[in-house]
């Protein structure tokens, strides 16, 4: 097992942050899992995993350089920490105690990824060690009250484990000096046959319910809808196909999140998680890489508009936000 450190090259910089030196860290488990991330909105990179003959791949997309991932016209977020707050916002408007809180607004009149300048906009202070039998980076932010509208200063971090037994475990914390929204996750583009669309892939989520939104893609305040008997039911593994998926499975079952899995080559991934629901998104709207990958996205359930921030996805002075998301690979 060992860590490789290398400089990748310097962000241009924007309001929240100067021009800024970008690190690629390589945690390589010499087990048939090593991950590469960057300090660039903590950025998974590269997953990189053998199929049942042998050949190893890297299982998330990646961009071809830092410019790439700098510009918003072809990176939609590729492998990275989104934050204050992972989903949309309608109207960018939230509440917290009764007080109106305007949010930048970065998608039309909506606020979504946490804006324009959100958690994957940043280069973050990171600090790997080897740790029994995981390899371990834990990259930090510091964003000021005020920052994209968000009541309150609050320290993020975010924590890579590298395991033996071929897992990869997201970890995220958060404090905060006022009462705010957060909801941490990390927004990599899965595609566990190294390359083409994700079609062929099965796919199994253990939902039985999903979020109702409308036609913008924001919540209705109503109770989730059944699967059963719909598109999006997923209980069974079935190929992808051509579904055009972009939802939010309600996770009732804290056994498993999601099983993903490539028949050609074997490759299988299974995610557990201890957060309540799973944006699944396939990718149709990636200009350079249209269902190249599918993003399974850990958090909260994203709240209907006009109401208080939900207890999910509030946070207040003196608590911690936690979140634990764990990749599994395996070979069939």
């Amino acid at each position: 097992m060992n860590i490789r450190k290398e400089a990748v090259g310097s962000t241009r910089g924007h309001s929240g942050q100067g021009p800024t030196t970008v690190d690629s860290y390589t945690l390589d488990t010499g087990n048939g899992l090593s991950v590469v991330i960057w300090t660039y909105g903590a950025s998974t990179v590269e997953v990189l995993t053998p199929d049942r003959s042998g050949r190893v791949d890297n299982t998330v997309v990646r961009l071809p350089d830092l410019d790439s991932y700098q510009d918003r016209r072809r990176n939609p977020y590729v492998g990275a920490t989104l934050g204050r707050y992972c989903r949309m916002v309608g109207d960018g408007r939230i509440r917290l105690d009764g007080v109106e809180h305007r949010l930048d607004r970065n998608e039309g009149t909506h606020h979504v990824h946490g804006g324009s300048i959100g958690f994957d906009r940043y280069v973050w202070e990171a600090d790997a060690e080897h740790r029994d039998d995981e390899l371990v980076l834990r990259l930090g932010l510091v964003t000021p009250d005020g920052d994209q509208g968000y009541p309150g200063t609050l320290s993020a971090e975010v924590v890579y484990r590298v395991d033996r037994d071929r897992r990869l475990t997201f970890e995220y914390r958060a404090t905060s000096t006022a009462p705010t929204m957060v909801g941490l996750t990390n927004h990599a583009f899965w595609n566990l046959a190294g390359s083409g669309t994700v079609d062929h892939h099965r796919l199994a989520v253990n939902a039985d319910r999903v979020m109702v939104f409308d036609s913008e893609l924001l919540p209705l305040p109503q109770p989730p809808a059944p699967v059963a008997g719909t598109a999006l039911d997923y209980r069974e593994p079935r190929p992808i196909a051509g579904a055009l998926i972009d939802n939010c499975f309600v996770l009732d079952d804290p056994a498993w999140a999601a099983e993903l899995y490539d028949p050609a080559g074997g490759r299988a991934m299974r995610v557990f998680t201890d957060q309540p629901g799973l944006g699944v998104y396939s990718a149709d709207k990636f200009t350079d890489r249209p269902r190249g990958g599918l993003c399974l996205e850990a958090g909260a359930l994203p709240d209907p508009p006009g109401r208080d921030v939900s207890p999910f996805s509030r946070l207040d002075p003196g608590e911690v936000y936690r979140h634990r998301t764990t990749h599994e690979f395996l070979i069939r």
